[in-house]
């Protein structure tokens, strides 16, 4: 992950569409939300992603309600959407397909 957090201008916007079309832009911040078989999955996946969140030294907004996993990123020192918040979102997604 980068180590100076930078906002994203719109054409990197646009690239983050196209690389991580699952998630959604809304308002300052990088949504998605995941559903799994059970509980224990869920905590497993949200394990995973709090190791890569610490790695990275940038912590996702989270909720955990039995399946699903719901996970806003934005970089609030910046307040917006930053290099960090796509970094991260990339390496979630490339977690995904695992669980």
């Amino acid at each position: 992950m980068s180590k100076q957090a930078v906002l994203l201008d719109d054409a990197a916007l646009q690239s983050l569409c196209s690389s991580c079309p699952s998630w959604t832009i809304a308002s300052d911040g990088l949504e998605k939300e995941w559903s799994f078989h059970s509980f224990v999955e869920a905590f497993g996946f949200m394990t995973q992603v709090a190791l890569l969140a610490e790695c990275a030294n940038h912590h996702p907004e989270w909720s955990n309600v039995y399946n699903r996993v719901t996970i806003r990123l934005t970089t609030h020192d910046l307040g917006g959407l930053s290099s960090r918040d796509a970094e991260l979102a990339l390496a979630i997604d490339a977690l995904s397909p695992t669980f």
